[in-house]
């Protein structure tokens, strides 16, 4: 069984936020994922021109115009 759980750390313990039914004593894996608190600006601003040079901007906007602009194939939604 696996099943996603949340927790809180309290006094060096791990304390469950969620509900779980586990048989008393039995043993479980954990697997500890830091969840951030907020976001990392500085992150974004590292990820900044990251795809300079991968994908031609121009050739992309002709592609999506083309593609807005094509018949569409979906039936119109009854309002």
């Amino acid at each position: 069984m696996s099943k996603t759980v949340r927790a809180r750390v309290k006094s060096g313990m791990l304390e469950l936020l969620d509900k779980v039914d586990l048989p008393e004593g039995q043993e479980v894996s954990v697997m500890i994922m830091d969840m951030a608190e907020k976001d990392d600006e500085d992150a974004f601003k590292r990820s900044a021109g990251s795809w300079k040079g991968l994908v031609d901007a121009d050739a992309l906007i002709e592609q999506i115009y083309a593609d807005r602009s094509r018949p569409s194939d979906r039936p119109v939604p009854r309002l």
